[in-house]
């Protein structure tokens, strides 16, 4: 399969609803360098994304296993910060904040349309403004003990 249609394939299975997709080079049969392609879904829709690999990639054949997941309660909330606003998702592990992340979306909108900070990576901006009391609006105190603190998150590793 050319290397060209992983973009499409990528962008359709997300849309499609897969939880995640990604490739391994591997080696098969006689030593013969492949892509294997890799797709996360929700038990309920192995069929659909079975459908959809045999008839928008070129294999002959598809191997399965289920896996269990655990994942972090989310929130989204959104901040102003001097660039906008943006969503920042909080993750709860038992109940407790424990991480807290910009939205790459957000990030990359910010990166695209700002002039000031065009090659500066838009994670870091926002980090800074998440943690930086010097930044013009900044939405948390500036040293990450002092942060956790006020977001309720634990100040030691668990």
């Amino acid at each position: 399969m050319s290397s060209e249609v992983y973009s499409y394939i990528y962008e359709k299975f997300i849309n499609d609803g897969a939880l995640d997709i990604y490739t391994q080079s591997i080696y098969m049969k006689k030593n013969r360098p492949a892509i294997k392609l890799c797709i996360l879904c929700k038990e309920d829709d192995l069929n659909k994304f079975i459908d959809l690999m045999i008839l928008q990639t070129s294999t002959f054949g598809i191997r399965y296993s289920k896996y269990n997941r655990v994942t972090l309660d989310r929130k989204f909330t959104k901040i102003e910060t001097e660039y906008g606003k943006i969503t920042v998702k909080l993750g709860y592990y038992n109940g407790q904040l424990i991480r807290i992340t910009p939205e790459y979306e957000d990030c990359k909108k910010i990166s695209i349309n700002s002039t000031s900070h065009r090659t500066e990576n838009a994670f870091k901006i926002l980090f800074k403004i998440l943690f930086d009391t010097n930044s013009q609006n900044y939405a948390f105190p500036k040293s990450s003990i002092q942060a956790r603190k006020k977001l309720g998150m634990p100040t030691k590793s668990i």
